[in-house]
């Protein structure tokens, strides 16, 4: 301790001062620094926070509901154009124009076309075309060319409809996008497709409908899953064609659909937005608005915060400064190792110096951060783990088994899913009693643990039913474990010959690509087991085959 320090603690002990609450009191004169920069710090983080979710909530209502009204547009299109394509005078007359006689056939195909061209405003072109992608037929005096997607002919047999790209008429100066529906003559011939040329005008209106007015309004667009921009609800469609946001910031706000963030936008300036993907399209639509001006409160009060705490800082500053030192050297060490605590860190130990007071709370302190750090650690274990087996719990496998997917459908890795339940246990409970039955639970999920990977996860799914997640295994494999985990429970001493599983296996991605599906095909893999004379292993039936389109 230096000289000044043991004068002045002198003198605070004359002055009977020498306790910390004597010294806190005498700091709380001049500590008026701290409350207000408290107060105002935690009104920063409200507003924010309520502004934040404010803006989360309006940018999400407006994606989805933009969303959900493009899918219905789409929907429509698609309705009115089968409607049109099982028309007689669309598949006879096109069946007609090789024969002889094609020329009437052509006239009047080409005279139905425009007759619905003139009653829906948002085709830009009909045309019919052959198999073979030529144009048969046009509302068009000069027809353009039509593009269809590589393999279009497969789709739309498959899918009753195809949907092209987007793109930019140069001499129209308009953007469009191709729908496409097949034709059928009676008897099932596909004799070509009726397409449309459908403008963009409808989506400008539609967007620019959820988008607001006003010069401080955000922006809705409509992207491609690359990033290029199709449409948007206050751009000039010329300049926004030559626009695209990086593939890296569609695929984040894509996989954290709902969610603000927050990135350089189409126009260059740093942007609050979110995304929602249209259904049946490769498409998104994208809403944001300036950061700047979604954090305008934000940033004001921030300012005044900055200008108050300066000036406090100013003011009392210099006062406290040779004051402060001696009382709140001590406490500022604690004071850092709260905030530490606080935010998580509890790796904290503070050295014991000094005696009285001081001491006292230091010790107490280390021994509270001691009892939390031992404290979490075991909440920790207790949240993913089952009280009665030590296997995982089921909110572990959920968490667990999303990410599994995610990190198979990345790489293009199968993962395979057990789903075990145990045969006649409600038969065994009753016979031996619960204690005898929590016993056979605690070995069946003894016996998991010692015939599974290290890298595999097995869970205590609910009752007695229990699921193994093996990452990086095909069915085989797993159908393999399965069976080992079978001739392991029929020879052991305290559940062996009293009870068995049934087990049904599930493959990602073949039996399903996503969590809720895979679960859904091994519990189905499982109680088909089970109907089939238990103690067995299943595999997942395989998915019914898609529905045939049904000719108009």
């Amino acid at each position: 301790m230096s000289s000044w320090e043991q004068a002045v603690s002198g003198l605070l002990r004359a002055l009977r001062l020498d306790s910390i609450r004597s010294k806190m009191l005498v700091f709380a004169l001049f500590a008026t620094l701290i409350p207000s920069f408290t107060t105002a710090w935690i009104s920063y983080l409200q507003n924010k926070r309520s502004i934040t979710e404010k803006i989360t909530g309006e940018l999400q209502s407006v994606s989805v509901q933009t969303a959900r009204e493009l899918d219905l547009w789409v929907k429509e299109r698609l309705y009115e154009l089968r409607v049109f394509a099982s028309s007689y005078e669309v598949s006879e007359n096109l069946d007609r124009i090789p024969r002889a006689g094609g020329a009437r056939a052509h006239e009047r195909l080409t005279g139905y076309l425009r007759s619905v061209r003139e009653r829906f405003a948002d085709y830009q072109e009909l045309l019919v075309v052959n198999p073979e992608g030529a144009e048969v037929a046009s509302t068009a005096p000069e027809p353009t060319a039509v593009v269809l997607p590589q393999g279009w002919t497969k789709t739309i047999r498959t899918e009753n409809a195809v949907v092209g790209d987007a793109r930019w008429d140069e001499a129209l100066k308009k953007g469009f996008v191709v729908f496409a529906v097949p034709i059928y003559q009676t008897g099932g011939q596909f004799l070509g497709a009726l397409t449309a040329k459908l403008d963009f005008s409808a989506l400008h209106r539609l967007l620019r409908r959820f988008a607001g007015s006003g010069e401080q309004a955000g922006q809705v667009y409509l992207i491609t899953a690359g990033g290029r921009p199709i449409v948007g609800s206050r751009s000039d469609p010329t300049e926004l064609m030559r626009r695209s946001l990086p593939a890296a910031v569609v695929r984040r706000l894509l996989e954290h659909e709902g969610t603000t963030r927050e990135y350089r936008g189409l126009e260059g300036q740093e942007v609050v937005g979110t995304m929602k993907g249209v259904p049946r399209l490769d498409w998104a639509v994208l809403a944001e608005v300036p950061a700047t001006e979604a954090f305008r409160q934000v940033t004001r009060l921030r300012n005044v915060t900055v200008l108050i705490v300066a000036a406090l800082l100013v003011a009392v500053g210099l006062f406290a400064y040779f004051l402060g030192l001696l009382i709140t050297r001590p406490l500022d060490r604690l004071t850092r190792a709260a905030a530490n605590v606080a935010g998580g860190d509890l790796d904290v130990h503070l050295p014991v110096v000094g005696g009285g007071e001081l001491k006292y709370v230091t010790e107490v302190f280390n021994d509270m951060v001691a009892r939390l750090h031992e404290s979490r650690r075991e909440l920790e274990r207790l949240s993913i783990t089952d009280d009665l087996t030590g296997l995982y719990n089921r909110r572990y496998l959920m968490e667990t088994l999303a990410n599994e997917v995610r990190r198979s459908r990345r790489l293009d890795h199968p993962c395979a899913l057990l789903m075990a339940d145990v045969d006649h246990f409600k038969e065994y409970n009753d016979a031996y009693g619960h204690l005898a039955g929590d016993a056979a639970l605690t070995r069946i999920a003894g016996v998991l643990r010692e015939t599974t990977r290290d890298v595999d996860c097995a869970v205590r799914y609910g009752g007695e039913e229990f699921v193994v997640l093996m990452p990086e295994t095909k069915a085989p494999g797993a159908i393999e474990t399965a069976q080992r985990i079978r001739t392991r429970l029929a020879t052991d001493e305290l559940v062996g010959g009293k009870l068995s599983v049934s087990i049904g296996v599930a493959q990602f991605p073949d039996d399903g690509d996503t969590p809720e599906a895979l679960l859904a095909r091994a519990d189905a893999a499982l109680y088909r087991a089970k109907r089939e004379g238990r103690d067995r292993v299943l595999r997942a039936p395989p998915p019914p085959p898609p529905a045939t389109p049904r000719i108009p």
